[in-house]
């Protein structure tokens, strides 16, 4: 299945893109850098793939008639650090992009990924951040 020939308001949407992407992508730079840990930048690479191939999945048992995948799969990738790849595929495929019920959570989601590291890179995470990293074997 071939994506459409463009995607609406492109440079507006790469920009936000973009910039939900920087915190995330900073913060665990900076675990990684600070801590030694790998995981959280492999994570959000390795789910984002994961999301994005799900949602072209959906997309296209969706056009057959077929089965679908279940949306809290969708959304639990997304949670596990998919998102990018989910936001990715759902311009790409201009799939789940209307339906209000999704999109909500969706972006909760999103918005507790980006407080999640505001609050690591600003406050230093003391609360959260000690407390996972005493879990983590490293």
């Amino acid at each position: 299945m071939a994506p459409r020939a463009s995607v609406q308001h492109l440079r507006l949407k790469l920009l936000l893109f973009a910039g939900l992407c920087a915190l995330p992508l900073y913060g665990a730079t900076q675990l990684q850098l600070s801590h030694g840990l790998v995981w959280p930048l492999a994570a959000y690479g390795l789910f984002s793939l994961v999301s994005f191939a799900q949602y072209w999945h959906d997309k296209s048992r969706a056009q057959q008639g077929h089965w679908r995948t279940p949306e809290k799969i969708l959304q639990l990738t997304a949670l596990l650090g998919g998102w990018p790849g989910a936001l990715l595929a759902q311009q790409v495929f201009r799939h789940k992009t209307r339906k209000l019920a999704f999109q909500l959570p969706f972006w909760l989601l999103v918005l507790v990924h980006q407080g999640f590291w505001s609050y690591w890179l600003i406050a230093d995470g003391p609360l959260v951040g000690a407390k996972l990293l005493r879990l983590l074997p490293y």
